[in-house]
């Protein structure tokens, strides 16, 4: 019987070439079809039981730490991160493997070996409860934040880097993502959208806006004491609730 292997990236470029370069390492490996966030990921763990799951520590929804204490006691984990080295001396690769971003061929062969001795003699996989602990404790600050959205424009779902986004705005059950290029649709509110974003790049200005710190130009007080600010590119300024007025003050 073909082992079965699951990959999780919410990248999927980097999704695809990993299964590329599974599938010439390891040709008897069947690779299912890539999940593009940890729920997605659940899901088809509970429904195929893979041997082996690649997940990558940064997704949104469900992290693949969060992930990796879900999974059922047959699914061997294997973590892909970009964290530097010093911290995945977390890492206890008898229990637990890696490989770090952007992997390399030969890292990722000595990963391929071990799991296959690992299946070849029936291993069960540990309790992770511990070992997970000690990563997350390991981890750089902002692990799992957001880093692309997948958003609707016209017919076509394009997938667009969080740093890309000028400002977020609430529309109704969607949120409107804007960048240099336009205006596109993610089917999430403002408010869930929000607790996934990096706090050190990305403010809520109003109720209804998310403004990328990095894009704000300038910012002005109009006679009446509103707060207006204008982000780069964009013609119209974006008003700034009262509560929030105090971040600009000296902008």
């Amino acid at each position: 019987m073909k082992p079965v292997a699951l990959i999780a990236d919410d990248e999927q470029n980097l999704a695809l070439d990993l299964k590329e370069r599974l599938s010439r390492m390891w040709p008897e490996l069947d690779i299912l079809a890539p999940a593009s966030n940890g729920l997605e990921a659940l899901r088809a763990i509970d429904a195929e039981s893979p041997d082996v799951a690649f997940l990558d520590i940064r997704m949104p929804g469900l992290t693949g730490l969060e992930l990796a204490g879900r999974v059922d006691s047959r699914t061997h984990v294997v973590f892909v991160t970009a964290f530097d080295q010093y911290a995945v001396e977390a890492f206890d690769r008898d229990a637990v493997d890696y490989v770090l971003k952007p992997v390399s061929d030969e890292r990722l062969a000595k990963c391929v070996e071990r799991l296959k001795r690992k299946l070849a003699s029936r291993e069960k996989p540990p309790a992770l409860e511990d070992m997970l602990a000690r990563i997350a404790a390991a981890m750089p600050s902002g692990a799992g934040r957001l880093r692309w959205v997948r958003a609707l424009k016209g017919d076509l779902v394009h997938q667009i880097p969080v740093d890309d986004v000028l400002y977020f705005r609430a529309a109704d059950k969607y949120t409107c993502v804007v960048t240099r290029e336009g205006e596109s649709l993610i089917r999430m509110p403002l408010a869930e959208l929000a607790e996934q974003l990096d706090p050190a790049a990305f403010q809520q200005v109003h109720r209804g806006t998310i403004v990328n710190l990095n894009e704000v130009e300038a910012a002005r007080r109009d006679l009446a004491g509103r707060v207006f600010v204008r982000v780069k590119g964009v013609e119209q300024e974006l008003p700034v609730s009262r509560a929030y007025a105090h971040l600009f003050k000296q902008m």
